[in-house]
């Protein structure tokens, strides 16, 4: 059995992206592959013109989320599921590893955020369960004992050569081995990866699945994927267990019509999935005969009542807004230390866990430039820039009292400072002296400690010698702009 990485105690945002930054490989790996998917999303998106039916079924269940649930619960019931209700991780954890236990096996895994978000995989292991990622670009994730830092490509940030050298050092530890000239040729990786888990999915008895979406009106779920491994997941073992955010109800199958065109398109470039997967209870003599549904909380109601950051449940894991994000794409998944990196994760992780807990979750909301992208190609409309802004504010204002740190300490000693004519006209002719010690050819090259940690990445340009308040008193208000300059030297008439 492989063990399970977490996420447990990332460094905060800015020590794990200057890591990150200094791996141009890393940096490789995700230029090419964000470009790529963007690049075919853009062209099918332009097809359709109804992503605002996205964000008015979202916003309808939402509102009315309380009737839903029960609504699922009552057509769940009905078909033969098991409905749990778990309001953290530790509650959806319990439900399957019990499960699990009452029939001693080991268990094949559909991809599903909601399992990674409450580390299942841990917990199973501690159980002493085996779980086998069955995803392509999840399993390359468990062999190489790594995390995962994309939303729909957990992989990105392996290249196929990087591939290879896993699958032939670690699928023979585990189940069948990779073939000893296996090449880095996508088919050939593929074709190795189908007959290590083949074996897998014959021999399993349980199941572990989130779902994409849950139909209201007949309790159906609903996985959609591009590999059939979530197809085997699905109907060969004789139990099933769906860990599902509560936040993934649609109302009808008429607006699972809407979800199912658009979201292929914003999320992978395909106008449909190659699989789309759909279950409703138990059919006797047909799939698993036990199905459980866990229906998970785990701070999404406390998002609900967050009337700014409510929107961020609209959310459909598409990651269209990591693939244009300037920060992720140079950054890569890890760095965000959740299991919901990018955009989304910056203002997602955050709420769910709550800010003012530790450092890493607070600086999630600060990594960004808040240029915007993300908003504008969200199928939703979740204004992410406005999220952002407003968990800043909260991670401010969670740590007000105490001992100020170094920010809070800087900027009372700037407010300090703008707060009077005679303090600021004494920096701005401060400045102006300084810039000419530290400045060459219009810039300053680099401070002293702490201080440097700005010019090591950035060109500041050097104060200029005369500050606009300078300038005004001498030229009294640009009427008398001929006047000399103090510190000029003059030779006839002419002022240098």
């Amino acid at each position: 059995m492989i063990a399970t990485k977490t996420f447990v105690g990332m460094p905060p945002f800015p020590v794990a992206a200057k890591k990150a930054l200094a791996d141009s490989q890393l940096r490789g790996n995700l230029r090419s592959a964000t470009h790529t998917i963007r690049t075919k999303r853009a062209r099918v998106v332009a097809e359709l013109d109804d992503f605002e039916q996205l964000r008015e079924i979202k916003d309808d269940v939402l509102g009315n989320l309380g009737h839903y649930l029960e609504q699922v619960e009552e057509s769940l019931t009905a078909a033969g599921a098991t409905v749990h209700w778990a309001r953290d991780a530790a509650e959806a954890n319990r439900i399957v590893v019990d499960i699990a236990r009452l029939h001693k096996v080991e268990v094949v895994k559909v991809k599903s955020m909601a399992t990674q978000e409450i580390e299942l995989n841990v917990a199973l292991e501690a159980a002493g369960i085996a779980a086998w990622e069955t995803d392509l670009a999840e399993l390359i994730v468990q062999l190489g004992n790594d995390l995962p830092s994309h939303i729909l490509v957990p992989a990105i940030h392996r290249n196929r050569s990087e591939v290879r050298e896993i699958f032939l050092r670690e699928m023979g530890k585990v189940g069948l081995a990779a073939e000893p000239d296996l090449s880095d040729e996508p088919a050939e990786l593929a074709g190795a990866a189908r007959r290590h888990l083949r074996e897998k999915f014959l021999r399993a008895k349980v199941a572990v699945s989130g779902a994409n979406f849950l139909v209201a009106e007949t309790g159906t779920l609903v996985v959609v994927e591009s590999e059939g491994n979530g197809r085997m997941c699905l109907t060969l073992p004789e139990v099933l267990i769906s860990v599902v955010g509560i936040e993934k109800i649609v109302p009808t199958w008429t607006d699972l019509e809407v979800f199912l065109q658009l979201l292929p398109r914003s999320a992978t470039g395909e106008r449909m999935n190659p699989y789309t997967s759909t279950w409703t209870g138990v059919t006797p003599g047909d799939g698993p005969q036990e199905v459980h549904v866990a229906l998970l909380d785990n701070g999404r109601t406390k998002v609900l009542a967050d009337t700014v950051g409510r929107q961020a449940l609209r959310c459909i894991r598409c990651s269209a807004c990591m693939n244009v994000c300037p920060v992720y794409e140079r950054t890569g998944g890890h760095a965000y230390g959740s299991v919901y990196p990018g955009p989304i994760g910056a203002i997602l992780t955050p709420m769910l866990r709550g800010v003012g807990v530790d450092e890493q979750t607070d600086s999630m909301p600060f990594a960004s430039t808040l240029c915007g992208a993300c908003y504008e190609v969200c199928p939703v409309l979740i204004n992410i820039p406005e999220v952002l802004v407003h968990l800043r504010e909260q991670v401010v204002d969670s740590h007000r009292g105490g001992a100020p740190g170094a920010l809070q300490t800087a900027m009372t000693g700037a407010s300090w400072t703008l707060g009077g004519s005679r303090r600021l006209a004494a920096l701005q002719k401060l400045a102006g002296l300084s810039g000419r010690v530290l400045g060459r050819r219009g810039l300053i090259g680099r401070l002293p400690a702490p201080l440097s940690r700005w010019t090591d990445a950035r060109d500041l340009p050097a104060p200029p010698r005369e500050s606009f308040r300078r300038w005004w008193t001498r030229t009294d208000g640009g009427r008398d702009d001929t006047a000399s300059h103090p510190d000029s030297l003059r030779t006839g008439d002419e002022t240098r």
